[in-house]
């Protein structure tokens, strides 16, 4: 008697109500890892055509604007890593 009732639970592991699929676990490991590699192919392209852009726009420019903008990107990148400026450039400054 108990050896018939503990069949039915024994043959229901392995299966799924859709039909069973043991190989599930490992193929959804395999699809998401080639999706998140597609996708981080994607990002890195797009980033990649951003820096282009980036580059293609600052040749426009003077020789003047290169600098203003470059000199302007290196404070905005400081102030984003929340550093400051060398010592010696802030004693030296002018007071507005």
């Amino acid at each position: 008697m108990i050896f018939v009732g503990s069949i039915p639970a024994l043959a229901q592991d392995g299966n799924n109500a859709e039909g069973g699929q043991g190989k599930e676990k490992t193929e959804t490991g395999k699809f998401a890892r080639r999706k998140a590699k597609r996708e981080w192919k994607e990002k890195r392209r797009k980033d990649m055509s951003d820096e282009k852009a980036r580059k293609e726009y600052r040749k426009k420019n003077t020789k003047k604007t290169q600098k203003r903008m470059k000199r302007n990107e290196k404070k905005a990148k400081r102030n984003n890593e929340h550093k400051r400026e060398f010592f010696l450039k802030r004693w030296f400054m002018k007071r507005k």
